[in-house]
């Protein structure tokens, strides 16, 4: 069990790296059977430990304006739940990208996205901000991404400047 364990770690690193690699690469790349590459991303897929294949997309290289905003939302707890129920009524909303529950100064961190700065505002001042458990929320609109899932999205220039000593 030790060592499918191991391998199961393995191929989810190399799968994140990129999710397109078959499993006869990822099996040649491991050193292992394909057999038994497929039946642990079989077993990853049942226990949802992977969830999804996606791509990482550099919107700003593509036509379609979007905004982005995280939102730092203060909450109340409910008795006997916590966060978990108000992050789920938070997170079926189809603007909502993310919800993270968070240590510090807020609660949870909510990413959003909407067509324009008006969309956004109208969504935590009409859906977000009325919840009952809602204290407060802080929003922050996402300005440039340069480096998302350890993905650089600009490229990067090499310094060919000379050194100089003294």
């Amino acid at each position: 069990m030790k060592e499918m364990n191991e391998l199961k770690r393995k191929v989810l690193e190399l799968l994140k790296e990129d999710a397109r690699r078959s499993t006869a690469l990822l099996a040649t790349l491991l050193g292992e059977e394909e057999e038994d590459v497929k039946t642990a991303i079989g077993q990853l897929e049942k226990d949802h430990v992977i969830v999804k294949y996606a791509a990482v997309v550099n919107w700003d290289k593509v036509d379609d304006e979007k905004v982005t905003a995280l939102i730092e939302v203060q909450i109340t707890p409910e008795r006997g739940r916590g966060f978990e129920g108000i992050a789920e009524r938070i997170y079926l909303y189809p603007q909502v990208k993310s919800v993270y529950l968070m240590s510090g100064a807020y609660d949870l961190l909510v990413e959003v996205e909407g067509r324009n700065l008006r969309e956004v505002a109208n969504f935590v001042s009409e859906k977000l901000s009325p919840i009952d458990s809602v204290l407060s929320t802080k929003t922050n609109f996402t300005l440039k991404k340069y480096k998302q899932d350890g993905i650089i999205f600009e490229e990067h220039e090499e310094d060919n400047r000379l050194m100089i000593s003294p």
